[in-house]
């Protein structure tokens, strides 16, 4: 169900220092900077019970500029042009009003948002608010149903025209431990008011296998290539023909590290190129060439990167860390060669989700300690 903000929150300086974080509105101003400067904080929002864990993806920023942000069971909307609270999408009422997200992301044309959540429900929703009969604001959503790999599964989005998303989603092969990539085809429909989709307006488009758990899902910024990270440290690459029930799917290329595929993004101007950074045993961010298949430059970074986001319009590449000092690193991405720029610092515990501004002059962060930073770039 749709909700509009309440428009009298207040900034967190208003209500006094004793505010529990908890108690805090989401996206609730906790400090602001007087100037906005290049590589500073710009500002400081509450994101009280956002959850500590790794193979999460609940943060995202649209083309126009709505970011999204998952607490709990309910996904909050901030615009980030008005700096306002738009609303949030929250289940009232089933079970879903008691499933925790997982994952979400933004359709690239910034009309649909999917949402996964962790104990196996996907959701396509149209972000359009439409006015009922009754005066009230709802939101149009589709509904997929289907038992998903808890706690380490992802969700991504692209449209194929004004009827049709696929949704890719990441769930349990029924034999042995194998996991599988689950295309599905989502029809887009008038606003549903909530309820499932009929079992007709979805299809299993395509599916292909691999052994260990999923925990990173990309497609390349033109559609042709698929990349898949897994825990065991695989990042396989996936041909466009993953989305037909051709064929047993194989991937085009493999590449390994110590650790888990979890940070991981498709450089956007660079084609054939996937960066990917190593858990806190490895530390290591790297730069594949998926076409041949081997890492083309790598630097140590001494922490875990839980986060990673390639900034188009800057040329930089971002990556989100855990410790030592829970930062955010902007890197100078000219090949082969990389060199940190920015070095952000004010979150006190893990930077797990990053995303960017549709012009990349600002990035926003969310850590484990219930706060999300916006930086200049």
């Amino acid at each position: 169900m749709w909700k509009a903000a309440v428009q009298e929150c207040c900034h967190a300086q208003q209500t006094g220092s004793g505010v529990r974080r908890h108690d805090l509105q989401p996206f609730a101003v906790l400090h602001k900077a007087a100037v906005s400067l290049q590589g500073k904080s710009v500002m400081k929002l509450a994101a009280p019970s956002l959850q500590n864990d790794y193979y999460t993806n609940v943060l995202d920023c649209s083309c126009t500029g709505m970011v999204a942000l998952a607490l709990g069971s309910s996904v909050h909307l901030w615009n980030s042009e008005t700096q306002t609270l738009v609303g949030c999408l929250s289940p009232q009422t089933g079970r879903l009003r008691h499933q925790s997200v997982s994952s979400l992301c933004w359709s690239r044309e910034g009309s649909a948002l999917c949402v996964g959540t962790r104990q196996g429900e996907i959701q396509v929703n149209s972000t359009e608010v439409s006015e009922r009969a009754d005066g009230e604001n709802c939101v149009t959503q589709a509904v997929v149903k289907g038992k998903l790999c808890p706690a380490k599964w992802n969700c991504l989005l692209n449209q194929q025209d004004d009827s049709l998303w696929y949704a890719c989603l990441c769930d349990s092969f029924s034999c042995g431990m194998l996991k599988r990539i689950r295309i599905l085809g989502v029809y887009r429909h008038t606003c549903l008011w909530s309820e499932p989709f009929p079992g007709n307006n979805t299809y299993s488009a395509g599916a292909a296998v691999q052994k260990a758990g999923i925990c990173s899902l990309q497609w390349s910024p033109c559609d042709d290539w698929l990349a898949s990270g897994s825990t065991d440290g695989v990042l396989h690459i996936w041909d466009r023909d993953i989305a037909r029930l051709t064929r047993l799917k194989m991937p085009v290329t493999t590449m390994t590290q110590p650790s888990a595929v979890k940070a991981m993004g498709w450089c956007p101007w660079r084609r054939k190129t996937v960066a990917s950074g190593g858990g806190w045993k490895d530390g290591e961010l790297r730069i594949w060439d998926t076409q041949s298949g081997t890492c083309v430059t790598s630097i140590s970074t001494n922490s875990q990167i839980c986060s990673l986001r390639w900034a188009e319009a800057k040329r930089y590449l971002v990556t989100g860390h855990g410790l030592p000092h829970h930062q955010v690193i902007c890197w100078n991405s000219e090949f082969p060669s990389l060199s940190p720029v920015y070095q952000f610092t004010g979150h006190s515990q893990r930077v797990l989700h990053l995303a960017l501004n549709p012009d990349c002059t600002q990035v926003f962060s969310a850590g484990v300690d219930q706060c999300c930073h916006i930086w200049g770039l």
